[in-house]
């Protein structure tokens, strides 16, 4: 199939910056950018539908990202403008939109999905033009996107910003709703992993240096995630008080989106770990590796915006990570973002510990 599709998306993404621009003196008041981020959205879908009548694929997800690719772009602008780097793009719409997006949670994000997010839409819309399987990337997005979600969802509820919810947040509900559909089209797509049985298969974890590292790995993780989770329901323990003060004060920042970031740690990150204890152990788990896929992309998401969070200026200096804590607070919180992502470029790369034989398939 001709990229040519791919390059529309692409071309199509970036005419977000003179829309921006022209809607941006035209914007009177905040009823009207609501009704032109509708607007954008139906119009968007329309030109994708003429630009690519004849050359785009059938799978809608096409679309989807398309237009997901043009509002990346948007949030990126969004970002810029709030680090005064560019001017005159999104004033209006920072003065009126979701308090959300002004807060240094909501700053972070804009970096997020204008940066990651819009290059895994890039990658997925060229590997459906192509018609090859995007499904490896579409769970890390899936990931990312499920915790993105919830903590919005739960820090807009009870935040300080709960009473101040619009029209935007409708908005955003419409693009979760969406966002969710994808996700179960992504879970739907057949792997496309080839099961290849190596001399691994049988080898106990003593002869897997480096599963037995991860293993070793997993369980600071899991106490780390679970004692975050207990800092924020204000446990009372010396410890919980001390690394506050000293490391994190952020944890207890009252737009509530780090508290309801580290209890989604606690609640879902904390199993997690334990049931990937058990596949690293036990062979033929065949789910490590999309469970690892989708739970690296949440913690890269997460880990991202909670670092960005707590050092940057937006946040009340008082929830700032303390000058003295700062390399304690990178060092541990960086470590905690990327040995995920080593985990899961070990369980795709080499993923026949974790792959039943053939023929043991075909028995049951």
């Amino acid at each position: 199939m001709s990229a040519s599709a791919g390059t529309g998306v692409f071309v199509l993404s970036w005419m977000s910056i003179p829309i921006c621009c022209l809607f941006n003196s035209l914007i009177a008041n905040s009823a009207q950018a609501f009704i032109f981020a509708g607007c954008s959205t139906v119009i968007i879908l329309a030109i994708s539908r003429v630009m690519f009548k004849n050359k785009a694929p059938a799978d809608p997800l096409f679309y989807v990202y398309a237009v997901y690719a043009f509002f990346s772009v948007v949030n990126l602008i969004i970002g810029l403008e709030q680090d005064n780097i560019i001017d005159g793009f999104v004033t209006f719409y920072l003065r009126q939109a979701d308090p959300h997006i002004n807060t240094s949670h909501g700053h972070m994000i804009s970096y997020w999905d204008g940066c990651v997010h819009y290059l895994m839409y890039l990658l997925m819309i060229a590997a459906i033009t192509w018609g090859d399987s995007y499904r490896a990337i579409g769970l890390y997005w899936v990931g990312s996107f499920l915790m993105r979600a919830i903590v919005y969802i739960l820090g807009n509820t009870v935040g300080k910003h709960g009473t101040e919810v619009n029209y935007f947040f409708l908005l955003h509900m419409l693009y979760i709703s969406v966002s969710v559909w994808a996700c179960f089209r992504i879970f739907s797509q057949p792997s496309t992993q080839e099961v290849k049985l190596t001399e691994a298969e049988g080898k106990s974890l003593l002869h897997r240096p480096l599963d037995l590292l991860f293993i070793i790995y997993l369980i600071p993780a899991f106490a780390f995630c679970v004692f975050r989770g207990l800092v924020v329901l204000d446990c009372s323990s010396k410890w919980c008080q001390e690394y506050t003060q000293q490391y994190e004060p952020y944890l207890k920042d009252p737009s509530a989106y780090p508290k309801a970031q580290m209890l989604v740690g606690m609640l879902y990150s904390g199993p997690y770990y334990i049931i990937t204890l058990y596949g690293l152990i036990v062979p033929g788990c065949e789910w490590m590796p999309d469970l690892t896929l989708v739970h690296s992309g949440a913690l890269a998401q997460a880990q991202f915006t909670h670092i960005g969070a707590s050092l940057h200026t937006r946040t009340p200096f008082s929830y700032r990570v303390p000058a003295g804590g700062q390399p304690v607070f990178l060092l541990v919180n960086i470590l905690y973002a990327l040995m995920p992502q080593a985990l899961c470029y070990r369980c795709r790369t080499r993923p026949s510990f974790f792959l039943r034989p053939t023929a043991d398939k075909k028995n049951k």
